[in-house]
């Protein structure tokens, strides 16, 4: 019977390692491929189920960090039963909600764990491996690589911009930790590689959301650590940034002044420019979610009410597609204001999981303003790569806080 006793802890130990490692893996392969990063995530959903006891999954369940995201996933299911689309297409679309179930167990994993540091240094080096061929990419034109957008690997500048931002804010909330710690060499060699990351995303190929949500967190880091005197000193950062970027970077001014011309041509003529489909899919939403404001069209729903209102139409208001372009619209139009309710407090349940001075809650906040932000053009959550870095960003980062927490307590 002791023999039985020690094999099965010794076999739910080796698992619960595995299942850390392959987290690690999970996130070392989303810069590079979203193959591997499927593959990965349904090993450690087999590795991982094993070694979590039912209280602990209880725990985070009942907590707004980890239920609402559940619950939100309910709502997504349920959505199915009053849509007026095939089936195929409800379960299409509850789809794009499944990864959602996977963040308590995360939360369990790593409140548990003492790993989730390798998690963060996994997608650092696997980002700035991205980072590398990026630059290369640009500095030797002849280099052997599959045809892509100059500069941009693998996937698309959006996720690439993300993945750059989030490394770049991680750095620069290390390095000052490790200012504080003394360590100043360690300081200055983060502050170098999180002005490569955004250098990149400056110089080679600038993502019009992340001019957003740059400031932004420049001005969220000056709040953490000085408060309003901060924030002015990070103003003054982000003017001196933005001078020094436009002057140096053809990429950046290409951007902002294509941009202005769509946004022209699109008042001018109705033409669909990006910018102008975007404006459209914009006016398109508000319509539908206001034909069914409370519990939405249901589950699977977007594409056909999007091929009924543009039916007939002519100009951007006549572009086709099968997403809103906005995350909150995408909730509302299949779920109404009751899921839009569940997602807002999902993200700022999300939000608040992060007080506290350590760079683990630093990093989780950034994870979660970069979403949020990202989210007024994109469909984040429902995106493969951005969804499962938000789902693993915050999941991990939120483990890690709490179990700092629980270690103070």
């Amino acid at each position: 019977m002791s023999a039985l006793s020690t094999t099965a802890h010794f076999d739910r130990a080796l698992l619960v390692r595995v299942a850390d490692w392959l987290a690690v893996g999970v996130a070392v392969a989303l810069p590079w491929s979203t193959t591997a990063t499927g593959i990965l995530v349904a090993l450690w959903l087999i590795v991982v189920l094993p070694t979590l006891d039912a209280g602990a999954i209880k725990r985070e369940l009942l907590t707004a960090a980890g239920g609402l995201p559940v619950l939100l996933w309910c709502l997504g299911v349920a959505g199915m039963l009053w849509a007026q689309v095939n089936w195929s297409e409800r379960l299409h679309g509850v789809e794009s909600f499944d990864r959602l179930l996977v963040i308590p167990l995360l939360l369990a994993q790593f409140r548990r764990s003492a790993h989730g540091a390798r998690v963060l240094y996994g997608f650092l080096a696997s980002s700035a491996s991205v980072l590398a061929v990026s630059f290369a990419l640009v500095l030797i034109p002849a280099l052997p690589w599959p045809p892509h957008v100059p500069g941009v690997p693998i996937h698309d500048d959006i996720i690439q911009s993300t993945e750059f931002l989030i490394c770049a804010f991680a750095a620069i909330g290390a390095a000052s930790d490790q200012a504080r710690k003394g360590h100043i060499g360690t300081a200055a060699a983060l502050i170098a590689l999180a002005a490569l990351f955004l250098a990149d995303i400056a110089l080679v190929y600038t993502s019009r959301i992340a001019l957003v949500i740059f400031p932004l967190l420049a001005l969220l880091f000056g709040w953490r650590q000085r408060r309003w005197q901060g924030v002015g000193l990070a103003g003054l950062l982000i003017i001196a940034v933005a001078v020094a970027a436009w002057a140096a970077s053809p990429s950046l001014r290409f951007r902002l002044q294509h941009s202005i011309l769509e946004v022209r041509q699109y008042r001018a003529t109705d033409q669909p420019t990006d910018i102008g489909a975007h404006v459209a899919f914009l006016k398109e939403s508000m319509t539908i979610f206001a034909s069914a404001p409370i519990v939405g069209h249901g589950t699977g729903s977007i594409p056909e009410q999007f091929r009924q209102i543009t039916a007939g139409k002519t100009g951007a208001a006549a572009v086709p597609t099968v997403n809103p372009h906005n995350q909150t619209f995408a909730i509302g139009i299949q779920l109404g204001l009751v899921g839009v309710i569940v997602l807002w407090a999902m993200w700022i349940a999300h939000f608040s999981l992060f007080r506290g001075p350590s760079v683990a809650a630093w990093l989780g906040t950034v994870v979660v303003v970069e979403n949020i932000v990202s989210s007024i053009a994109h469909t984040h959550l429902f995106d493969f790569a951005h969804g499962w870095l938000y789902v693993f960003g915050v999941a991990v980062l939120g483990g890690m806080t709490l179990r700092e927490r629980d270690s103070t307590a």
